[in-house]
This record gives C-alpha cells, structure tokens and sequence, in this order.
C-alpha cells in the first residue's frame, strides 16, 4: 500500500524581523499567495503571535489542513515550543505549535517545525540550485550564518562528518566565534562606516572602492576556509550559499572559489536559485514528507 504527502502545504518562514508565508502546492514546487509581515520594533507577544497567524491565513485563503514553518534555533522542533533568547524575545518559552493551531483552526498534530537554514537546503535541493545532488551543504549568510547538511533530501545534523548539530556557527575560525568573522555585522564592522548595509558596501565595492571589495574577498575566504573541511568530510558534491549576502555573489565568488579548489568531489559551488522562497520551498516539503511517514507508519499491519 503506497501512501502520499498532501498536494498542498501552508508554509511559513519566521524570522527575527518579518515573516513570510505562501501556499505551496507540492506537485509543481511552486509558491502561491506569497504574503510577508514585518515586525514593528519592540513588538509584543500578542502582536507577534497576531502577525505570524495572520499571515498564514491569507496565505491559505481557506482551511490549512497542513502547515509547514521554517523558524530560526534555538528551538524544540518537535514539541514546538520557542528557546529563542536573541531575537523574537516574546515568544521565549510559547508552545507555537498550541498558539498556531488554535488560530488557524488546525489540529497541532498538523503544524510541523523545521530549522530555517535546514527548510533553505532542503527547498533548494527540492526545487533549486541543489537539485540532483544526493549529499549537499549550504549556508545562509545573514545577519547570523546558518548552515545544514543534506543526504538523500535528509537533513544530517549528527556524526563526526558535520559540525556540531550541523551548525558552522557553532565552530570556531582562527580562535573566536565564526560569525565575528562571516556574518553580516561582521562585514560591516570590518568596513567601518556607520550607517551602510551590506547592499551599500556592495554598491562601493563594484564602483571600484578597494576597501569594500576586499571586505567581500575576506569574508568568502573565511566561509570558505570554515566550511572547507566539513564539506569534505561529508563528501558533498554541491555547496549552496543563500541570505542577503548572496545578493553579491559576484563579489564573494572568486574569493570562495579559491578557499575551496582543494575540496575533492565538490563539483559545484552556487548562489541559491530560491534566495526569496527556498525555506517556504523546504518547510512544506519537510511538513509534506512528515505527513507521509506518519502516515505510513499507520498503514503498516
């Protein structure tokens, strides 16, 4: 007896500032109804909690029989409840899973969690740069730097073969935490003028100001030298870089190109094809495949 995942998932991608949501029909790994939700600074619990439901109901236009969400660590995935301490500081200690199904009129059995940067690999594996490779890596370079592991469209975040819970972050580069070095306050520490973001640096960088490209170059040449021998080690044959940083792939590519032309196997280095939907992408597809197993643990005789 064969059985299948839902042909349609609600999907949601909470981050630290907005949220986004969208319904994705799995059956052609597209985004419908794409709806983002900022969040005003010094937001409460309640106007969070508003503005993440919200979201997802106008995404779904309509009942949410499944629903996928893509949420930054730390986090209890499977009981739902929020460990988040640095960003989303309200929500510290909800059950998610309760407030979301009570809001959306869904059974909580139905509301499924995954780590964000694992929804961002597992969406551009299904349905992006990945696509093809049985063992594949990726960053998203953000204002953190997230990471994930994946073999056979299943993530890896134990063993000797990948950093600690799959985590670059959690390694340190040259002695101090790596995101002092990759990370988006980290370039715009190292460029040293207040009041630019990273697309300003950017900007610079390619009307040939020197400082910035080479805060670029030094930054790809630090992921490169971090994620290097984790990448070899789990054997990955495609390595994907996604989050706002990617937007300047022309300026990150020679520099990681070059931290990484020693790594045997890795055939393929990439800017994320999904920059803007990949977790959308990854949190449906991991809810969908969720539904399945159960499912078909269920069927067994």
């Amino acid at each position: 007896m064969s059985v299948t995942g839902p042909s349609s998932v609600v999907a949601l991608d909470v981050g630290g500032m907005h949220v986004t949501a969208g319904r994705v029909d799995v059956a052609t790994r597209t985004v419908q109804s794409l709806v983002r939700r900022s969040f005003p600074e010094g937001a409460d619990r309640s106007h969070l909690l508003g503005l993440i439901s919200a979201a997802a109901l106008e995404a779904a236009a309509g009942p949410a029989p499944h629903v996928g969400i893509a949420v930054p660590g730390p986090f209890d995935y499977a009981r739902g409840i929020a460990r988040l301490a640095h960003k989303l500081e309200p929500l510290f200690g909800i059950d998610l899973r309760a407030e979301l199904a009570a809001s959306l009129g869904t059974p909580p059995s139905a509301i499924d969690f995954v780590n964000d940067a694992d929804a961002f690999l597992i969406g551009e594996w299904w349905a992006g740069a990945a696509a093809g490779h049985r063992r594949a890596a990726g960053v998203t370079l953000g204002t953190g730097l997230g990471s994930a592991y994946l073999h056979d469209g299943r993530i890896v975040d134990t063993g000797p073969h990948v950093p600690p819970e799959g985590s670059l972050h959690l390694v340190e580069y040259r002695g101090r935490p790596a995101e002092e070095t990759v990370s988006r306050r980290a370039l715009l520490a190292r460029y040293g003028e207040p009041g630019l973001d990273v697309k300003d640096v950017a900007l610079r960088a390619r009307a040939g100001d020197k400082r910035a490209r080479d805060v670029f170059a030094e930054l790809a040449g630090a992921l490169g030298e971090l994620a290097a021998p984790w990448l070899a080690s789990f054997g990955a044959t495609c390595f994907v870089v996604g989050g706002s940083i990617s937007q300047a792939w022309d300026l990150l590519r020679g520099g990681l190109h070059a931290a990484l032309a020693d790594v045997n196997g890795l055939a393929e280095i990439v800017p994320a094809e999904r920059v803007d939907d990949a977790a959308l992408l990854g949190a449906a597809r991991h809810a969908a495949a969720t539904v399945a197993r159960r499912a078909s643990v269920g069927a067994r005789p």
